[in-house]
Order: structure tokens, then sequence, then C-alpha cells
């Protein structure tokens, strides 16, 4: 009598990629029914800048610097005209602090100039603000102005987007582009938001819990190859 190792792959083939990326949008919002924005804001310059602040930086942290800062300069006009290192103090904690400092006054300086202090609610305008690339732009979009122009594409969502197998890309733009294409519009941005909270929870960068993952059958990653040993004569 011998044995014989047998490779058995248990990845979920059945489904289309827009299928299993439906099938996954199912199970977050049931997973995470009352996902929402975790940064803390009562205007849409605050998120704006609560969003360029949270760049390589955790929203609890941001959530602990913007009571002060939106305390000190509430709006854009007075972000426009804050004292430049006394924006740096304040923000220091959430790391890069200089250019972030930077770039908030010099957007805040611009909405005031070129859009009446409002901030503005298109794709287009909003990337022209300095240090506002299209993940800041879709939070606020989303959130602000309940517009769904895009995917946010975080960290989170990049890492279990490749994991999951819905892109083959590294990049934001090119992984914003295929999930657009897979998911309903009216959900593109709980999408991400939930997504977030799995990543967090779950899905996490270098310990992925995939045997708690209530994903684990849709997702590539989780299904590796498993070795089954099988008796012969």
């Amino acid at each position: 009598m011998g044995t014989k190792i047998v490779s058995v792959s248990t990845t979920h083939k059945s489904l289309s990629k827009k299928q299993q990326a439906l099938e996954i949008l199912v199970r977050l919002k049931h997973l995470y029914p009352d996902a929402t924005c975790s940064l803390n804001y009562s205007t849409p310059v605050q998120l704006l800048v609560a969003t360029i602040l949270s760049a390589q930086c955790m929203d609890e942290r941001v959530n602990k610097v913007t009571p002060e800062l939106f305390s000190r300069f509430p709006d854009a006009a007075s972000l426009a005209n804050a004292d430049l290192a006394e924006l740096e103090n304040l923000v220091r904690s959430t790391g890069f602090y200089r250019n972030k400092a930077k770039n908030i006054q010099a957007a805040c300086r611009m909405i005031v100039c070129e859009f009446d202090s409002v901030v503005p609610n298109k794709m287009e305008e909003l990337l022209q603000l300095p240090g506002v690339a299209r993940k800041t732009a879709n939070v606020v979009l989303a959130h602000a102005y309940g517009i769904n122009a895009g995917v946010t594409v975080d960290t989170h969502v990049n890492r279990l987007s490749q994991r999951l197998g819905l892109t083959e890309h590294s990049d934001p733009i090119r992984i914003e582009k295929d999930l657009m294409g897979l998911l309903p519009q009216a959900d593109w941005e709980n999408w991400s938001i939930r997504l977030i909270y799995h990543g967090r929870a779950v899905c996490k960068a270098r310990s992925p819990a995939c045997e708690a993952c209530n994903l684990a059958d849709l997702c590539p990653a989780a299904n590796k190859p498993v070795m089954i040993v099988r008796q012969h004569k």
C-alpha cells in the first residue's frame, strides 16, 4: 500500500467576473450594512481637507486632528489665509504634514478665488485643486454631493480588488476603470467603503483571515490548491 498526493483547486470558477463582483457586493452589504465614511466633517470643504489628510494616515488619526483644525479654521477662506506654520503644526501628526498643509491652503485659495468659496461638484474641476487626485475627488463628490463619479481606490480597495481577482492591475486608475465596468454606478462608493471595512477587519495586508472570510469561496487568493492524501494499493 502507498500514498498518492492529489492537488485539488477549490477556486470558484462558475461565475463570470461581473457575476462574482455582484455577489461580493451583495455579501458586503450584508456584512457591513451601516458602513459609511469614517471621516468626521460638517461641510464639503472640511471633507476635502480631511480626505487630503487621510493620505497614508489612518482615519482615526485624522479624526483626532480635525476638531482643533476646524475649530481654528472652519472654512475655505480661513484656511486660505491661515498662517502656514500654524497649519503645519495642527496637521503634523498625520504625516507628510508640510506637503499636506501646503496643498490644503493652495486648494482653499483656489476654491475662494475661482469657485466663489464653494467646493466644486464636478470631477474635472476638483482635479484642478492642489493635492486632489481621483481618490479624493470621488470621496468628496459621493459624500458631499451624492454624486457617484467613480470608484474610490485606496490601499484597501487596491489590495482586495487584486486578491479577489477583479483586476490584474496595480495602478489605481486602471483598477477604478475595471471596477466601474463590473459594478452598478449607484454602488460605486458604498462598494469602496464596505471593501475598506473588510480590509481592516478581515483581509489584512500581512495576515488575511481567509478561514473567517465570508468571501473566501469567491476569492482566488483564498482558494489555493489543497493537498489530499489518497491511499491506494
